[in-house]
């Protein structure tokens, strides 16, 4: 019989947490898992067995619990990024979004219009054409042409200067509060970002020691075997 069939004819396992029927590979040993996520559960599950089965799912929620609780007791109470991220581990979901196109698409008519008006009040284009505008007023005014509508000292010019100044300064700060909320979901989002690989990467640190700890001990345990036979066959000599 091949070796595929022999995984096929495998008897089912029943996971210690969930009590659900599973295979051999939706899920792993308890003596498999590394040591202080295997504590963590022991803790919460006093009478498991050392070589119970549990499946993927149940350790997924596990992990995400033993997460939690280790970040509650490195930084006090959890935010709900901290919970978004423990959530994502657990679902293994993509953090990662495109925070521009989400702010782009949820803007209304008046945040487009800001956001036109301030980056074009902000431009050499607005302020070369606003000193040409000026220039020519004045000029025809002091020339005389066009009847001198607005005389030196040009208060109509003022009252026109001063009622853009008024408009574009709100205009403006409607602008940067928009650009501050878009820095505050960029950093948000990286915030999540970093706070997963950070978590990740601690995980695959433990899991690798542990990986090597029993690779050791598998090490040990054949080597000692080695000298078992070694001793065997010399006495047979003898």
């Amino acid at each position: 019989m091949s070796a595929h069939h022999r995984r096929n004819d495998a008897p089912p396992h029943v996971c210690a947490l969930s009590g659900h029927v599973i295979s051999a590979r939706d899920g792993i040993r308890l003596d498999m898992i590394r040591p202080s996520l295997a504590d963590h559960i022991r803790a919460l599950h006093p009478g498991i067995a050392p070589d119970a089965f549990i499946s993927r799912p149940a350790l997924a929620k596990e992990r995400a619990a033993f997460l939690a609780a280790t970040l509650q007791a490195e930084r006090g109470d959890l935010s709900q990024l901290d919970h978004d991220v423990i959530d994502s581990l657990a679902a293994n979901d993509i953090l990662t979004e495109n925070v521009e196109e989400t702010i782009r698409s949820e803007r209304t008519f008046g945040e487009r219009a800001a956001d036109l008006i301030a980056s074009f009040g902000g431009s050499w284009t607005f302020i070369i054409s606003f000193m040409v505008f000026i220039t020519i007023w004045m000029a025809l005014n002091v020339a005389g042409l066009m009847g001198a509508f607005d005389p030196f000292p040009f208060i109509l010019l003022n009252l026109v200067l001063s009622c853009i100044a008024a408009l574009q300064a709100p205009v403006i700060m409607m602008s940067q509060k928009r650009q501050e909320a878009k820095d505050r979901l960029r950093s948000e989002n990286d915030y999540r970002i970093n706070l997963k690989a950070e978590l990740e990467i601690r995980h695959l640190h433990e899991k690798i020691d542990h990986m090597l700890t029993r690779q050791w001990e598998r090490l040990a345990e054949i080597q000692a075997i080695q000298i078992e036979l070694m001793e065997d066959l010399v006495q047979r000599r003898r």
